[in-house]
Formats: structure tokens, C-alpha cells, sequence
């Protein structure tokens, strides 16, 4: 054990942060997922019985941002016509600017199909048990300064 370490931060998972560079990516995606078929050239780290909130506040404790890219936060875009809610994403928000030096603007959204290309060049991918839909972020590391 550490201290100081948010203890949902697994060993594996923790290995996996520190061997990230700057601009490698990092998927948290939720429940419905597919997070071993997108991250076949990935590192999926299966963690179901995890909320993806816990999971970024958690993670952002310890995980630089990148500061020279206008959106090192990305979340899955609503497809046109769904009639889902997506109240996870305030809560994304609110942890975002609560546990960094970024502002809601470091906050976008990438169309779905496009966030699955994304996420299929992304370094790691953590698989959680999160039941929210469209709950799928997408992180890209800065420096540690």
C-alpha cells in the first residue's frame, strides 16, 4: 500500500499510468463498451465493479492532462435522434474542474463511430461496470511539471 494513492487505483492500473507519455490516451468506458474487441492493441484493464466517476476522480489525482491540445477530455457524442440523457457528463465536469488546472472547455465530444476509431489507437482501456449511457471518456496525458 501508498500513500496518498487512491486505493480503487489498482497495482495494474497504476503500472499502466506511470508507463503513459505525454499524449498517449486513456479510455474509460462503460458497461456496454466493447472494450476488448476495440482494445485488442490496447491494454484493457477490467475493472466491473467500478463506477466510471470513482474511477476518473480517482485517476485524475495522479494523471496530468495534456495542456497543448484544446481537448484532452472527450466524451462519445449522443447519436442524432437518441432520446438518452446524459447526466454523467455534469458529473464529468464537475470532477474534471475540481481535480485539474482545465475549465469545462477542456471538455469535447467526438461522434460515436469516430470515438471508436479513437479509442482503437488509445494506450490503455479500463472496462468498468458504469450502467450510464454514452458514459464513455476519453483522457490524454500532459506532463508531469
Amino acid at each position: 500500500m501508498l500513500k496518498g494513492i487512491p486505493k480503487i487505483l489498482s497495482p495494474e492500473l497504476l503500472k499502466v499510468l506511470c508507463e503513459m507519455g505525454h499524449s498517449d490516451r486513456l479510455v474509460i468506458a462503460d458497461g456496454n463498451f466493447p472494450a476488448e474487441s476495440v482494445g485488442k492493441d490496447a491494454i484493457v484493464i477490467r475493472m466491473d465493479g467500478h463506477g466510471a466517476c470513482e474511477l476518473l476522480d480517482a485517476i485524475l489525482q495522479v494523471f496530468p492532462l495534456d495542456s497543448y491540445v484544446e481537448h484532452p477530455v472527450n466524451l462519445m457524442e449522443v447519436m442524432p435522434g437518441d432520446p438518452v440523457e446524459t447526466p454523467i457528463w455534469a458529473e464529468y465536469e464537475k470532477i474534471v474542474t475540481e481535480r485539474t488546472e482545465r475549465d469545462a472547455s477542456a471538455i469535447g465530444q467526438i461522434e460515436r463511430f469516430r470515438f471508436y476509431e479513437e479509442a482503437r489507437k488509445a494506450y490503455a482501456i479500463i472496462a468498468t461496470g458504469e450502467g450510464a449511457l454514452y458514459a464513455n471518456i476519453m483522457l490524454q496525458k500532459g506532463v508531469v511539471v
